[in-house]
């Protein structure tokens, strides 16, 4: 730029140089010379912000009961979309689809999410858990079931996922929680018939895959960190426990996780488990498996919780609370709090204003820094934003 503004001003002196020679032989007699007007510069377009800037300012604005609303995704039961709306117009950043949720059709299903959608600038995140066989919500899933592509080439899990992915976009889903990086080779585990490989490469291989073929029509979610295959039990009524050290997780469990976030997966959804010689908390809940996530793995997603109500589910006394459950999972380093609710959510002592009260007040007392809950909310909205615009990759 340097050089181009110095030719340019070179030029001017010369053709200036000309014009004075000009007038000095005209004479004095010679009629005034009108210079003509300079041409108007022409208005710079903006530059449009970044979603990651679009929502920082969005967040800006926000009060700390908003910014913990925003961190909210939940359900409500039934085919009738005004339930899930007044979540929505709650300022939750999305909703969870269930079975109880899906009508007879695609075309159905795609007007029942576009009654979801609210924000022009910033997508309701609409959730599902389509991994295909034994977890399948729509009919019209044309892929095969996990079990049946981890004996093929990874080339058939990524076109699986592909085709998957592509129904879930036609009816309006943004976010498939339908990959899942546990691995295991124990035929009894109940996450066996759910899983994309039974040895940590082969998982890692498929998951990979499966990641790259969802790209670009949903965003897609691994599931469950730190890996559900080492914690023998199921965590919806319990909290399992993995007897591994970090170096035996390194080597196994981990593999898979590391290939999603090498295949740049947006989210990673944190398990309901517990590895003792890392953290006794479930990893949900848990700063050390947050930080391993994000300083080791490099990983820089939104992170998601299973649901939230499992820990309720347990009967542990120490999770009864869901406003203290939300507060440590968020203090923990959870951007995304997912709740698959009843008909009556105080059935569970759930609302949204009541699970944001105690977010925000965990803020006021400084249980959770206030930058945290900034962090949470902008890398959420910035998901909201890329769906909402087609730049998420």
């Amino acid at each position: 730029m340097r050089r181009r503004a110095g030719s340019l001003s070179v030029a001017a002196l010369v053709v200036g140089a000309a014009l004075l020679a000009g007038c000095a032989s005209a004479g004095p007699s010679a009629p005034a010379t009108r210079e003509a007007a300079p041409s108007p510069s022409p208005t710079p377009t903006p530059t449009p912000p970044t979603p990651a800037e679009w929502a920082a300012e969005r967040v800006a604005a926000m009060t700390d009961e908003e910014r913990a609303a925003s961190l909210l995704m939940l359900h409500a039961p039934g085919t009738d979309p005004a339930a899930m709306r007044a979540l929505v117009d709650q300022g939750i950043a999305g909703v969870i689809l269930m079975g109880d949720n899906i009508p007879g059709s695609e075309a159905e299903l795609a007007a029942f999410t576009g009654a979801l959608q609210a924000d022009p600038e910033a997508a309701t995140l609409i959730g599902i858990d389509q991994e295909g066989g034994i977890v399948s919500r729509i009919a019209w899933d044309p892929a095969p079931a996990p079990y049946d592509l981890r004996d093929q080439p990874a080339g058939a899990t990524r076109d699986a996922f592909a085709a998957r992915a592509a129904a879930l976009a036609a009816s309006g889903v943004n976010v498939n929680f339908g990959i899942v990086a546990d691995v295991t080779d124990d035929p009894g585990s109940f996450i066996y018939d759910r899983i994309l490989g039974t040895s940590p490469q082969a998982s890692a291989d498929h998951v990979a895959a499966a990641v790259d073929g969802e790209r670009g029509a949903v965003a897609s979610t691994v599931k469950h960190f730190p890996g559900h295959g080492a914690a023998p039990g199921d965590s919806h009524v319990s909290v399992p426990s993995a007897p591994l050290s970090l170096d035996e997780w390194r080597a196994g469990p981990a593999v898979p996780f590391e290939a999603a976030i090498d295949a740049d997966v947006e989210l990673v959804m944190t398990g309901h488990l517990s590895y003792p010689a890392v953290d006794a908390a479930p990893a949900s809940l848990s700063p050390a498996w947050h930080e391993i996530l994000r300083d080791e793995l490099g990983f820089d997603g939104v992170l998601v919780t299973d649901d939230m109500l499992m820990l309720q589910h347990n009967g542990l006394a120490e999770y009864a609370d869901p406003g203290e459950n939300a507060i440590r999972a968020v203090a923990a380093g959870t951007d995304l709090l997912l709740y698959v609710l009843p008909a009556d959510p105080s059935e569970f002592g759930i609302s949204v204003d009541g699970l944001a009260a105690s977010i925000a007040g965990a803020v006021a007392d400084g249980r959770i820094p206030p930058e945290r809950l900034e962090e949470a909310a902008i890398r959420v909205m910035e998901l909201r934003r890329e769906l909402v615009s087609g730049t998420g990759e």
